[in-house]
């Protein structure tokens, strides 16, 4: 009885810290990088390979890879921009150089505390 008491409250309590809304995270872009993301075809046998940047975060204890969605979102963000995001399922949003920004999450790391 005491463990189903204990489940309800702790999911009660995450629920209600879901509703109060996320603060966005701040995190700085380390790198840029294209990578290949689809082909267009431009006949019967022709195609093009699209290629989309993808981007290294790193926020605290976490590092995010991140992808464009669409390859016509052609605009680079240079490496060591702060930038402030929230991430909802598998998007990341960001803010960055004045323009907003969503991305799709591909990957993440734990950063590691380093050695002593």
């Amino acid at each position: 009885m005491r463990k189903i008491l204990l489940a309800v409250t702790v999911t009660m309590m995450g629920a209600l810290c879901c509703l109060t809304g996320e603060k966005p995270a701040t995190g700085t872009i380390l790198s840029e990088t294209s990578v290949s993301c689809g082909t267009k075809k431009q006949g019967k046998k022709e195609s093009t390979d699209l290629m989309c940047q993808q981007y290294k975060v790193q926020s605290g204890t976490t590092e995010y890879q991140i992808r464009q969605q669409k390859p016509s979102n052609a605009e680079i963000i240079p490496p060591n921009t702060p930038i402030e995001y929230t991430i909802d399922k598998n998007k990341m949003r960001f803010k960055a150089n004045g323009k907003k920004h969503e991305f799709l999450v591909v990957g993440t790391a734990a950063v590691g505390a380093g050695t002593n």
